[in-house]
């Protein structure tokens, strides 16, 4: 008998997480759900999904990121991301993060399943509410501006946990740095995104896709 896709969903909200396991359980083997990006870290190499249902903005780690740094360790898992944000740019930052899929929280439930099973295929799906019904390698070959700056990985963490709120003794802790570190990638990022306050920082961490508005 074929083994069933197994699938592993990431969300931070849990009515999310319960609706989508119920929604896959019938035609995929959901073997885990997790609320953040580290828990992704932790849980997604252990589990070794063929595929993961993640949201974008997420606390600790935001999905894009998590994606990144999961690529070398899963790289046969595809990647399908279902987020509120419409933004085209970030949709194409997705795919060249490793992204297999890009849709929306609104999206009809069918075209999941029709995502999913692209990706199985090898193939890659974008959301007709983004694309206009653009096949996705025109859209990807559409010429954009530099919407995301150019931040290390580290950096881009950094920048996430300290728009949430966290002070930089909290975000060496979870970076497992130290204090001392965290100033220095905070003084770098503040420095190439030409920004002098906190309010600043978090303005980009939102447009950059890294935390919710």
């Amino acid at each position: 008998m074929t083994p069933r896709t197994r699938v592993l969903i990431a969300d931070d909200h849990a009515l999310i997480r319960a609706a989508l396991a119920s929604l896959l359980q019938p035609a995929y083997d959901v073997v885990g759900a997790v609320s953040d990006g580290r828990a992704l870290l932790e849980d997604a190499p252990r589990l070794r999904p063929d595929v993961i249902v993640a949201d974008i903005s997420m606390p600790m780690l935001n999905g894009l990121d998590a994606c990144q740094q999961l690529r070398s360790q899963l790289p046969a898992t595809r990647w399908v991301f279902v987020t509120v944000n419409e933004d085209p740019d970030l949709a194409a930052h997705a795919f060249e993060l490793g992204a297999s899929a890009y849709l929306l929280k609104h999206s009809a439930a069918d075209e999941l399943f029709a995502a999913i099973e692209t990706v199985l295929r090898g193939g890659r799906y974008l959301t007709p509410l983004i694309g206009n019904g653009t096949p996705i390698g025109s859209f990807l070959a559409e010429p954009r501006g530099a919407s995301h700056e150019s931040l290390t990985p580290r950096q881009r963490e950094v920048l996430q946990l300290l728009a949430e709120g966290r002070v930089m003794k909290q975000v060496a802790e979870v970076l497992g740095v130290s204090t001392r570190t965290v100033a220095f990638h905070k003084y770098e990022v503040m420095r190439r995104l030409r920004v002098k306050t906190t309010a600043e920082l978090v303005q980009h961490a939102v447009r950059m896709g890294l935390i919710r508005p």
